[in-house]
């Protein structure tokens, strides 16, 4: 089975279960009436889903720029809970499953690890972690983050942990032992400002969020010149339409990429148009 036949598969077998689902919960249709709606609900929001994956979602780049040591987020996931996920007006719903608050910081600056013995390509992602190795891509050396009034700037790194003292030897003695795992550290920055920026905008479009479907716009920008250098617009559906579901941590999205968790998709896609440094 080829990679695209088997992501259809898979949309094709979660619709399935969301439709036998709804047969399955009596409770919570007390009549036929409201089970039929919901199921025709589910219907069209399955077919509106499919209609904004042609025509509207998609990744574009429109120029790369190699060897960025550091980008400015000028937005960051903020926190949700069981109430954001399960809400159908929730902004950030297309990156339902994304991190959030200092791990969304955090993804740009970790480790690409391959799973699975697979290579890492464009179509096929590995798992985003704050752990070196050496077979994991880096992300960018350095992020900032604006404050609310977009004046103050703070800078992002990884560093080592704390080292651990290990006891070697006949007689006991310790060495220390540097920790592969590392931690966010964060401070002012009063640096020229980044050249590159990311950002964001959720669409809450009232007749798609009735039926369940969300979407949401990444872009990245040069801001020296202002230029879009790509952007990336997902939409997403749920099919298990309830306030009691989590629904945003259950829903299919478009366009389609392989990736391990989906908890680092804005870096994943923003390390294709801005190329992190490797070396160096």
């Amino acid at each position: 089975m080829t990679e695209k036949n088997r992501m259809r598969f898979e949309k094709q077998r979660r619709f399935g279960a969301a439709l036998a689902l709804a047969w399955a919960l009596p409770l919570n249709f007390p009549d036929s009436l409201q089970r039929m709606g919901y199921l025709k609900r589910v219907e069209d929001g399955q077919a509106l889903f499919e209609s904004r994956c042609r025509s509207h979602a998609g990744i574009r780049i429109y120029k790369t720029v190699p060897e960025v040591d550091g980008v400015l987020l000028l937005k960051v996931r903020p926190p949700r809970g069981e109430r954001e996920l399960s809400d159908p007006q929730w902004p950030g719903a297309a990156f339902g499953r994304e991190y959030t608050g200092e791990a969304y910081i955090a993804s740009f600056l970790g480790y690409e690890h391959p799973v699975g013995g697979r290579r890492i390509s464009e179509r096929r992602r590995g798992m985003v972690t704050n752990v070196w190795s050496a077979e994991a891509l880096p992300g960018y050396r350095w992020v900032e983050t604006v404050d609310g009034t977009g004046m103050a700037r703070t800078r992002h790194v990884l560093r080592e942990r704390s080292v651990m003292r290990v006891p070697i030897g006949r007689f006991g003695e310790e060495r220390l032992l540097a920790s592969t795992s590392k931690v966010l550290e964060s401070a002012p920055s009063s640096l020229p400002r980044p050249r590159y920026g990311v950002t964001f905008e959720d669409h809450v479009i009232p007749e798609e969020r009735a039926l369940w479907v969300a979407s949401s716009t990444v872009k990245v920008i040069d801001l020296k010149t202002n230029e879009l250098l790509g952007e990336m617009t997902r939409y997403a559906v749920s099919y298990l339409q309830s306030r009691y579901s989590s629904a945003w941590l259950n829903h299919s999205t478009c366009p389609e990429v392989d990736v391990n968790g989906d908890q680092a998709s804005t870096r994943q896609f923003v390390d294709r148009v801005l190329i992190p440094l490797r070396t160096g």
